[in-house]
């Protein structure tokens, strides 16, 4: 069984054929797919789809790509989302949430206020993160450490080894996916291949972060599982093995995960 902990299901990408990706996932023996929400514009899209695909499950936050147009109201609507998504069983916790430093003309400030603000709303309601995290792993530490949230992951991790430790630390578990394929990508490959495997999640991006089989191609949930031969390879264990770590850290990092019914 693999968990893809990060894919965008409800991405346009998908429109042609999303129920059929969903399905080619679950024939892979990809049991649960997180879906999580961007912002206020896709709260219902990513519930909806959670519940309709076989093993689906979300998370609701406003990313910090989105944070130009986000307003007040939106954090209004949020909460709200929040507390009546808490009885159902494939509500997973907050997210995609953080900040981005690779796009250079987002504010700082803006993207700040948000992470802040919702990172206000995990303590509130005791659920966890899911992190970007791009170019900006010091400072979303510093967002958890000061909000005191000790659960959650760090999506598509590309830090140093002291950051690593430092999230782990923190009780975050690390996203890995596609870019673990590439042979040029000697950091990552170190990472997946020497960080406990209790504090490794799998995922996609779907449909970004493509493996390199399908480089500048789509990305699909179901690709979780050939992505997993090739970190059970590098970490030179059995795909049992594998698929068990994996299994339980993920559960560990979003603990309602557990509960979302195939």
């Amino acid at each position: 069984m693999w968990i893809d902990t990060h894919c965008h299901l409800d991405a346009g990408e998908f429109d042609a054929d999303r129920d059929a990706v969903a399905e080619a996932a679950h024939a892979a023996k990809v049991a649960r797919i997180v879906i999580p929400g961007v912002g206020r514009f896709n709260f219902d899209a990513v519930r909806e789809l959670a519940h309709r695909v076989a093993g689906g499950a979300y998370a609701l936050g406003i990313h910090p790509l989105y944070t130009p147009g986000a307003t007040d109201d939106d954090l209004r609507v949020l909460r709200e989302q929040i507390a009546a998504s808490m009885h159902d069983p494939r509500f997973v916790g907050i997210g995609e949430i953080g900040l981005d430093y690779f796009v250079p003309t987002l504010d700082d400030a803006r993207q700040q206020f948000f992470f802040n603000a919702q990172l206000k709303l995990a303590r509130e309601f005791g659920l966890p993160v899911i992190c970007h995290v791009r170019k900006s792993q010091d400072k979303v530490l510093k967002g958890l450490r000061v909000h005191d949230i000790h659960q959650g992951i760090a999506h598509a991790f590309n830090g140093s080894f002291q950051q690593a430790e430092a999230f782990i630390a923190q009780g975050m578990r690390l996203g890995f996916g596609g870019n673990l394929t590439f042979e040029r990508a000697l950091q990552i490959r170190r990472l997946a291949t020497d960080l406990p495997l209790d504090a490794i999640v799998l995922e996609t991006d779907a449909p970004d972060i493509a493996p390199a089989w399908r480089y500048k191609q789509r990305n699909t949930p179901d690709q979780v599982a050939r992505i997993a031969q090739v970190l059970a390879q590098l970490r030179g264990i059995d795909e049992t093995t594998l698929s068990l770590g994996t299994t339980a850290s993920a559960h560990a990092a979003l603990p309602r995960l557990a509960l979302a019914s195939s």
